[in-house]
């Protein structure tokens, strides 16, 4: 494991609904974090191909509008396949610059999206994903939920490498089962740009005594097609996604950020010492655990709608 390295977040925004152009300015930014010396690099929540902050896909209760389900098909084609082209990109991006990338994509499988994070190797491999277990509030018209079989902690030569999307992390349960696996390199994309925020990520650290890194959009309506209507409205210059990016280390403490209002890449120095050194007084799974109390079961098995098992009987 590397002692002592550098990782960055990316406050920025992607070009809503048009893969192919999110997927230049994805390239852009791990070149520009590279350049910072980032061997780590993680990117917000839905940049693979934007967060439809303030759109409502034409849906009321009991009712679907045609202009909704042709925004949907849209946002759908600007989807991501995982594997697919734009992972064989990312995976090309990460090779080309020697850094572990994390990123929030839109992910179409089936007829249906997931919020997923996407973890890629130095060499360009897809080492894993993660799909939201739980989209909040209206996310749930558009993204599906996805199981425990992919929350996952990942081993790298960096440390164990796992992901919470967004209000994720307000599942204690889901924290812990990645506290179990012991995650060291906590990657949260989102696009919570509330004041509530840091000290919730703070408070992650803290708990589970490892280095949270908080990759947030800033957006502005101008990012978005302009035939479509958030409803803040049409004034190129408003902000739909503020930011507040930040990078906290094992015992609460703020490396770096939280920066409001404009783009940025936000760098820290990452050393993994710090993470015994916080838990000499505190492991919530070990030392300070009572599971002869407590225990908590993850199902990870994958949860299909449609499962085919051969024929049983004698088939001589």
């Amino acid at each position: 494991m590397t002692q002592t390295f550098r990782a960055a977040v990316v406050q920025d925004a992607p070009a809503a609904f048009d893969l192919d152009a999110s997927l230049a300015k994805a390239g852009e930014c791990i070149a520009a974090a590279a350049k910072q010396g980032a061997h780590l690099v993680v990117f917000p929540e839905a940049f693979l191909s934007g967060y439809p902050k303030g759109l409502d896909f034409g849906a009321r209760v009991g009712m679907r509008a045609p202009e909704g389900r042709d925004l949907f098909r849209r946002y759908y084609a600007s989807a991501v396949d995982v594997p697919g082209p734009a992972t064989a990109a990312l995976g090309a991006a990460a090779r080309v610059h020697g850094v572990h990338l994390v990123i929030g994509v839109i992910e179409r499988d089936g007829g249906t999206l997931y919020c997923t994070a996407l973890f890629i190797g130095p060499d360009g491999a897809l080492l894993g994903t993660h799909r939201k277990v739980m989209p909040t509030a209206m996310e749930r018209l558009i993204w599906g939920f996805g199981d425990g079989s992919t929350l996952q902690v990942i081993p790298t030569p960096l440390g164990r490498l796992g992901a919470a999307i967004c209000w994720e992390n307000y599942m204690p349960q889901l924290r812990l089962a990645l506290y179990g696996q012991g995650v060291q390199l906590y990657c949260v994309p989102t696009v919570d740009d509330r004041e509530t925020w840091l000290p919730t990520m703070r408070h992650i650290a803290l708990e589970g005594r490892c280095f949270v890194l908080s990759a947030c959009q800033f957006a502005r309506r101008r990012n978005f097609p302009p035939d479509v209507t958030p409803i803040q409205g049409d004034d190129p210059d408003a902000i739909l996604i503020r930011g507040g990016s930040c990078i906290i280390g094992p015992l609460g403490e703020v490396l770096a950020g939280p920066v409001f209002d404009a783009p940025v890449i936000l760098t820290a120095e990452i050393d993994m010492g710090a993470i015994s050194r916080g838990m000499f007084d505190l492991d919530v799974v070990g030392h300070y655990a009572r599971p002869d109390i407590f225990q908590l079961t993850v199902n990870t098995r994958p949860m299909r709608a449609v499962r085919f098992t051969p024929e049983s009987g004698d088939d001589s």
